[in-house]
């Protein structure tokens, strides 16, 4: 019977964790008006960027926002990387795609592209101190390209002919600085997007003319979402035909950060980028605090269940907490994000949020972790201890629940308190499916000032300041609970 009362726990918390994926992941929108879920990539100014504000902003966003202002539909923009994006949109998680993506053949047998809206060519770029004259220097060297690009893919289709070496990244400004600070010795990418880097403070140059001239188009899954295609075609001709269109490039293509920044000049000194930037950072760490909090809380709740069915004298229940454990503990947290996110909605046909999915991700993974030291924890108190409280006519639960557990759980705090602080920085992993937490701001920062250095050590101080205080939480822990 005590197997079976902890079975019933256990299967009421999977019921509430069913209870949470199928309700409020999808809510329909209020408005009369039609409402779509559309990704973008904020790092690839000037198309798409964020102000200092935190407002997204460039050309694919100001074009898009005022299509849907004409032709009266609402929109939800999600920020992700693009390839994510992209995949995302092909499992049904987005209605569709707004962010320079190159319109080829490939893309065609699986998306539904809208009006094209902007002719872009493909340049190498090097950096500015490179003795690269042409690209039959590239022989033998590694290039960096941006996932599933159509600058990417330019570069592979002449990969054989110049015997360049390839290396990936998921988004422009990481690229830029690692051809920038000589790891790579050249990079591929579309002009206007170059440019708008150089013209930036990207210490790199352009090595080579336009290239396998395309068009970015609005992209949908093929055969879904027709109507805002429709939509999108006839806001776009409105917006080409007053004007309005050449107006939007014309804001953005040459312009420089200070024009996003909020003031004439801007004040790049590490006090200065702080000062600029409060607001997103602020928001960042609020997120990466609530992403941790809301996960270690679900991770312990888990964890714990399937701590104690390892330790229930059943093989039924020790089977399946020890498989449980094996996956979910020999799973990369990246992995299992996209899983989550991309993978079970392409399954199911039912939309997951990125914060859901992100929690979902922390959970299981944390969560296996925390069931393997609790279950270690409960093993680690003396069988006697059990014998003798069954001896007083304890059931089997009231006595892992009023002798065992308590003696355990001494043992088990400093564990926890150090998963609290691998939880927080596990986070930043979840920046790869759209959350923007700490990590993700100061990407976003960096793509619209290109201070790379500055930037990545403020965040890495805020982390850095977070983890040293959940390090003397966990030294108190240890000396209030722990008995030592």
């Amino acid at each position: 019977m005590h197997s079976k009362t902890w079975m019933k726990y256990f299967m009421l918390t999977i019921a509430l964790m069913v209870g949470i994926i199928t309700t409020g992941t999808d809510i329909a929108h209020a408005s009369k008006e039609p409402h779509y879920v559309i990704t973008t990539d904020t790092t690839y100014p000037p198309f798409e960027l964020q102000d200092k504000n935190g407002k997204y902003v460039g050309i694919d966003i100001d074009i898009l926002k005022e299509i849907a202002k004409r032709e009266h539909f609402t929109y939800k923009l999600v920020p992700i990387s693009f390839n994510s994006g992209a995949q995302a949109v092909l499992s049904g998680q987005f209605d569709a795609i707004m962010a320079g993506m190159a319109i080829t053949p490939a893309r065609k047998e699986v998306y539904d592209f809208g009006t094209p809206y902007y002719k872009t060519g493909v340049i190498a770029a090097i950096s500015k101190n490179s003795n690269i004259k042409s690209l039959d220097d590239l022989r033998g060297k590694t290039v960096a390209l941006k996932t599933g690009t159509g600058a990417a893919a330019y570069a592979l289709s002449i990969q054989k002919q110049y015997g360049f070496k390839v290396t990936y990244f998921n988004d422009s400004n990481t690229m830029y600085n690692d051809v920038a600070l000589g790891n790579t010795v050249a990079t591929f990418e579309d002009e206007p997007v170059m440019k708008y880097a150089i013209q930036n403070g990207v210490k790199l140059k352009i090595l080579t003319k336009p290239a396998n001239s395309g068009y970015y188009g609005f992209g949908v899954k093929k055969g879904h979402n027709q109507a805002l295609i429709k939509k999108f075609n006839a806001g776009f001709a409105s917006i080409k035909e007053d004007g309005t269109y050449d107006k939007i490039v014309a804001k953005y293509i040459g312009a420089k950060e200070s024009n996003f920044a909020g003031s004439a000049k801007v004040n790049n000194s590490i006090w200065g980028l702080l000062k600029q930037n409060k607001s997103q950072f602020l928001a960042g760490i609020g997120q990466t605090l609530m992403l941790t909090i809301l996960g270690i809380i679900l991770a312990t709740i888990f964890g714990v269940a399937i701590g104690i069915l390892a330790i229930i004298p059943n093989k039924f229940s020790h089977g399946f907490a020890s498989t449980i454990i094996y996956i979910f503990r020999g799973l990369p947290l990246l992995v299992l994000a996209f899983f989550i996110y991309i993978g079970i909605p392409s399954l199911t046909g039912h939309k997951l949020s990125a914060l859901f999915s992100g929690l979902i991700t922390l959970m299981l993974n944390e969560g296996a972790y925390i069931a393997a030291f609790v279950a270690g924890g409960l093993k680690a108190v003396d069988n006697g201890q059990m014998e003798a409280a069954r001896s007083l006519g304890l059931s089997y639960g009231k006595a892992m629940l009023k002798v065992v557990m308590p003696q355990g759980i001494k043992l088990m705090v400093p564990s926890f308190v150090n998963q609290f602080i691998i939880t927080l920085k596990d986070t930043s992993i979840l920046s790869a499916i759209g959350i923007i937490e700490l990590t993700q701001t100061g990407t976003v920062i960096i793509s619209r000032n290109s201070q790379g250095f500055r930037v990545w050590f403020l965040v890495a101080l805020m982390y850095l300041i977070m983890i040293t205080l959940l390090t003397f939480l966990a030294k108190w822990a240890d000396k209030k609970f722990g008995g030592n």
